[in-house]
């Protein structure tokens, strides 16, 4: 059961109009810029209602031609996965995903990560958000016996793979040594993703001449993650892959709700991040998305928030501002959900993420004196996951802060985040806070199912389909026709 210090909060109040303020140049501009907290009310029956329609649309077997693609089944994937687990232990998608991790944490020092969009940026805000920064750089030992991390396959630049080859050349030698052996997982849904499956031909070209073209190794090393049908599982059965050895994306969850799948759990589960505690944290927002009432279910309120600031008050740019170097990739991952789910028919918001405070001396000018386009929500981690780092006392003080030597970098953030918010309070520049109490498996769990069902419900309240991706049909289809040329 989820205890109330674990769980995320949104606090809109920096973007609503107070309701008592004597008259002034910077009142006048929040009256404009800000958000009337009775529309923020009257909004919520809508919303209410939408969420059943969302509620309803999961449970839908078969879909209608007008709600085609429906990928709603990520809705409640955490709890379903979790609960055929505890049925079937080995058995169930947990239980495989745990078995491969293992096999792999135990057989290979190195593991490339193959991806595209979704798939990519997924599994990169699970594993950067929870991991060391230099985990790689880490002895065996600081990497609790994890393999090293790399990810690949979501672009075409010739130099970063043959970089990659090359340390892969230089660093593995001899493949009966563990720590110089190394593994791939590609994670391809419909095996048409063209970045991922040329780099997956390099790469399994090179374990092929690595380990021997013959080697009951190759099929050890390399797990594929894709979906029922598609063009790399008909590959790995030509390869010699049995359908245990293949993990499965389901066909109701699109790509870029793929997180809590094995796109996502099976890099997490090789670092030995809880992924148990990851699916917990993110059930327990699906039952506060469908339990809770308006003003106390932050996934109802966000999209709320974030769709009034779009649609009728001109704030078409939404900026994820970070307050933690961590949860960068997570921004990364969130920019691509929202692009390509909600920019549809000429309409939609563009999405900007910043990490704080590094991007303050890069946008904060912009953000504070620029065009009023923009909504700000800061995403912030209330406590660090180690023990702060005060600033101390020197015998040299000419850096001036003997002064605030009694304050640690946490403080120094958190009175940069005070400071930043006031002075975009003061000139009627919107902002709210998505606030998480520490960093864990469970609180990212909650963060990303929360992001996830904020965009369906957006798009559901624009009147757009928010699963289907038409505009990326349209650049693949045209991509392999000039190849052809």
């Amino acid at each position: 059961m989820q205890l109330p210090d674990e769980a995320i909060a949104y606090q809109c109040q920096g973007l609503l109009i107070p309701t008592i303020e004597e008259w002034s140049a910077a009142a006048e501009l929040r009256a404009r810029h800000f958000l009337s907290p009775a529309r923020l009310r009257d909004i919520g029956p809508k919303l209410m209602q939408i969420r059943s329609q969302v509620a309803t649309e999961r449970e839908l077997v078969q879909v209608p031609k007008e709600l085609q693609p429906l990928e709603a089944g990520f809705i409640d994937l955490p709890q379903k996965v979790l609960d055929q687990h505890r049925k079937h232990a080995d058995n169930s998608l947990l239980g495989r995903v745990l078995g491969h991790a293992t096999r792999l944490r135990d057989q290979v020092d190195r593991v490339v990560i193959l991806g595209s969009g979704g798939a990519y940026f997924g599994a990169r805000a699970l594993t950067e958000s929870l991991r060391s920064t230099y985990h790689n750089e880490l002895p065996l030992d600081g990497r609790l016996g994890a393999p090293r991390l790399y990810f690949e396959g979501n672009n075409f630049d010739n130099d970063a793979l043959q970089e990659l080859l090359e340390l892969l050349q230089v660093s593995c030698v001899d493949p009966e040594l563990r720590e110089e052996r190394w593994g791939v997982v590609i994670i391809n849904k419909s095996g048409d993703s063209l970045e991922t499956a040329a780099a997956y031909r390099c790469l399994r070209r090179e374990a092929t001449e690595y380990y021997g073209a013959r080697s009951e190794r190759l099929r050890q090393v390399i797990v594929p993650v894709t979906g029922t049908t598609g063009k790399l599982r008909e590959l790995c059965k030509a390869d010699g892959y049995a359908d245990m050895d293949t993990l499965t994306i389901p066909d109701n969850v699109g790509e870029r709700f793929s997180v809590f799948t094995a796109a996502g759990l099976l890099p997490a589960a090789i670092l030995g991040l809880d992924v148990r505690a990851l699916l917990l944290g993110a059930a327990s927002m699906t039952r506060r998305f469908l339990d809770e009432s308006f003003d106390r279910n932050p996934i109802l309120q966000y999209a709320a928030v974030n769709h009034l600031m779009s649609e009728e008050l001109g704030k078409p740019i939404r900026v994820l501002s970070i307050w933690s170097k961590k949860l960068e990739a997570v921004g990364a991952w969130y920019d691509q959900l929202v692009a390509e789910s909600l920019g549809k028919q000429s309409r939609g918001p563009t999405p900007l993420s910043i990490v704080q405070t590094r991007d303050l001396y890069v946008r904060g000018q912009h953000h504070q004196e620029g065009p009023r386009d923009k909504v700000i929500n800061n995403l912030i981690v209330k406590g660090p996951r180690t023990v702060p780092i005060p600033i101390g006392m020197a015998d040299r003080n000419e850096d001036d802060l003997n002064a605030i030597s009694r304050k640690s970098l946490p403080d120094l953030m958190a009175a940069t985040h005070r400071g930043t918010s006031q002075a975009w309070f003061d000139t009627g520049r919107p902002t709210a806070d998505l606030v998480l109490p520490s960093l864990s498996e469970h609180t990212i769990g909650q963060l990303l199912q929360m992001l996830m069902l904020t965009t369906v419900m957006e798009g559901r309240l624009m009147g757009i389909n928010p699963y289907s991706q038409s505009g990326m049909d349209v650049c693949q289809r045209n991509t392999r026709a000039a190849l052809k040329g």
